[in-house]
């Protein structure tokens, strides 16, 4: 895998359905760097499954994020991130903070998504997987929502069939 190259203090969010390989991509990072919603509920609740569990999840993740980029730090958001409201906020914390931003869209076909969900420990349900992939925005779409950078991740060499995607 290619690694993507952050400037210090960049805000980097992954966009895409469960199971195209965010978190796989995530992990070329020190884990310190990361802000990821599953963990968040898990540490809630004790499963990153429990739903219910979704808004303590963001208040955690808003502050770890406000946290990291204060401080000038580079940080992955590694959640779906497809709604444009969510983006939106996640863009509006990092002009906050002078922060530069980046946008990696997860892009794989949906029956490629479809199979490495299918292939995780935690599976996510075919129904929801195929809705957030038909949430997915295009590049045009991200930059015009005021993305500094927006990459795709297969051009940075995430490799959709990956046995490790998570």
């Amino acid at each position: 895998m290619n690694r993507l190259t952050l400037t210090a203090g960049t805000a980097c969010t992954l966009i895409g359905p469960p199971g195209s390989g965010k978190s796989t991509f995530a992990d070329q990072w020190p884990d310190t760097w990361r802000v990821s919603l599953d963990l968040y509920r898990k540490l809630a609740a004790d499963t990153a499954t429990d739903q219910s569990a979704t808004p303590v999840a963001v208040q955690i993740q808003a502050l770890l994020l406000d946290a990291r980029l204060a401080r000038g730090l580079t940080t992955i958001v590694d959640s779906t991130n497809l709604h444009a409201p969510a983006r939106a906020g996640l863009l509006a914390r990092a002009a906050h903070w002078q922060r530069p931003t980046v946008a990696v869209l997860f892009d794989a076909p949906l029956a490629t998504v479809q199979a490495q969900n299918a292939g995780r420990n935690r599976v996510v349900p075919a129904h929801v997987v195929r809705e957030f992939h038909s949430l997915l925005p295009t590049v045009d779409q991200l930059h015009d929502e005021g993305w500094d950078t927006v990459h795709l991740a297969s051009a940075l060499g995430a490799r959709p069939n990956s046995p490790n995607v998570r």
